[in-house]
C-alpha cells in the first residue's frame, strides 16, 4: 500500500511546503488539496509543479476535490469545466485520480412544507449521468474519478452501498470509489458493505479517526491522527485486507487543532500513526 500525506492534514501550509515536507517526513507521496494547487498556478506553470514534485520524489496520487457535483442545474457546465482543467493538470503531473464529491440532498416541497425528502431513484439517475459525462472528460487524460459518498445527514449519498450502485450502474472503467474511514464512521455503513467492491474499483482510501460525540454532531473538525479515536480502523483495515485492496491510502484530518501544528512535526505524527494502524494488515511504502 502507497501511504500519501494529505493537503486538507496540512491546511495552512501551501502546495510547495506540502511537497516538501512529504519527501521530508518519509512520505513517498501526496494528495493535492485542489485550491493550493489553484494558488500555486497563479505565480507557476503545470512544467514548475510537474518539477517541483520530481525535484523531491513525490507521487501526486489525487487531486482532491471537485464537490457537489450532482443537482447543479444551470451551474454544471462549471462541473465539466473545471473537470476538464484539472484532468488536463493532473496528466501534466502524472496524477491518476481526481476526487468528486455528491451534493446536498435536494429539497423537495410537501405541501407548504420543505423538507429533506428526495427518491432515491432520482439520486442514482442523476449521478449516473454526472459520472459518465465526466468519465468522458477525464478519460483522453488517462484519469480515474473517485466519487466519494459523504456521511454528513445532509448529503445525498452517505454510504459504501450507494454509492456501488451508483458506480455499478455508470458502468466505466475510469469511475471508481473514494473511501473514506470518517464518512463510512458518520454515514452508518456496515462492514460488509465493503465486501461489495471489486479492489480495483477502490481508487483511494482515506484513513482518518473521530473523536468519541454523537453520530450527529459530526464535523470535518472532529477527526483524530488514526487510533486516537473511536473509528474501528482494525475492522475497516481487515476488511480492505480481506477483499485484496493494496492501493493508496492518504491521511486525511481537516482538524484546526493540527493546522497550527508545525508542518514537518505533524507529518511525522501522522505517518506514525497511519503505519501503526495500516501495518498489522498491509505492506506500507
Amino acid at each position: 500500500m502507497k501511504l500519501a500525506y494529505h493537503g486538507a492534514t496540512s491546511m495552512k501550509a501551501d502546495l510547495a511546503t506540502d511537497v516538501a515536507v512529504s519527501d521530508r517526513a518519509g512520505y513517498g507521496a501526496l494528495e493535492v488539496w485542489a485550491a493550493k494547487m489553484d494558488s500555486y498556478l497563479v505565480d507557476h506553470k503545470p512544467a514548475d509543479l510537474a518539477a517541483l514534485f520530481a525535484r523531491h520524489r513525490v507521487m501526486p496520487t489525487a487531486i482532491n476535490s471537485i464537490e457537489f457535483i450532482g443537482f447543479r442545474g444551470t451551474e454544471y457546465h462549471l462541473i465539466r469545466e473545471r473537470c476538464h482543467y484539472l484532468c488536463t493538470l493532473a496528466e501534466r503531473i502524472g496524477c491518476p485520480v481526481l476526487v468528486v464529491v455528491p451534493s446536498p440532498t435536494p429539497q423537495v416541497s410537501a405541501g407548504s412544507v420543505r423538507e429533506l425528502f428526495f427518491p432515491w431513484e432520482k439520486v442514482v439517475e442523476e449521478y449516473v449521468n454526472v459520472l459518465r459525462d465526466l468519465s468522458e472528460i477525464a478519460r483522453p487524460h488517462g484519469v480515474k474519478l473517485a466519487f466519494e459518498f459523504l456521511g454528513f445527514a445532509w448529503c445525498s449519498v452517505r454510504t459504501p452501498r450507494g454509492a456501488h450502485e451508483i458506480i455499478e450502474k455508470t458502468g466505466r472503467d475510469n469511475v471508481g470509489l473514494n473511501f473514506d474511514a470518517c464518512h463510512f464512521y458518520g454515514g452508518g455503513g456496515e462492514l460488509n458493505e465493503i465486501d461489495l467492491f471489486d479492489p480495483e474499483r477502490i481508487c483511494t482510501f482515506h484513513l482518518n479517526d473521530m473523536e468519541a460525540i454523537p453520530k450527529e454532531a459530526i464535523t470535518d473538525s472532529r477527526r483524530l491522527l488514526p487510533g486516537e479515536g473511536v473509528i474501528p480502523l482494525e475492522a475497516i483495515c481487515s476488511r480492505l485486507k480481506g477483499i485484496g485492496y493494496n492501493g493508496l491510502c492518504s491521511v486525511e484530518l481537516f482538524r484546526p487543532e493540527y493546522w497550527d501544528c508545525d508542518a514537518y512535526e505533524l507529518a511525522v505524527r501522522a505517518r506514525q500513526a497511519c503505519l501503526k494502524a495500516l501495518e498489522p494488515y498491509f505492506d506500507v511504502e
